[in-house]
């Protein structure tokens, strides 16, 4: 099965580059992930609506 036998109308096609990889331990932007920390240990998460899901 190729690229071309997939049915994109329902499903779109990501491909990923994986030289990406290099980036996976690495924090890119250290202060807004701190700043983020410190919001979510204030408000924590919304609460998910069960309906919803």
């Amino acid at each position: 099965m190729g690229l071309k036998n997939i049915d994109t109308k329902k499903k779109p096609v990501v491909l990923v580059d994986k030289s990406l990889d290099f980036f996976n331990d690495k924090v890119l932007f250290p202060e807004k992930l701190r700043k983020a920390n410190e919001m979510l240990k204030k408000v924590g998460l919304p609460k998910l609506d069960k309906k919803v899901l």
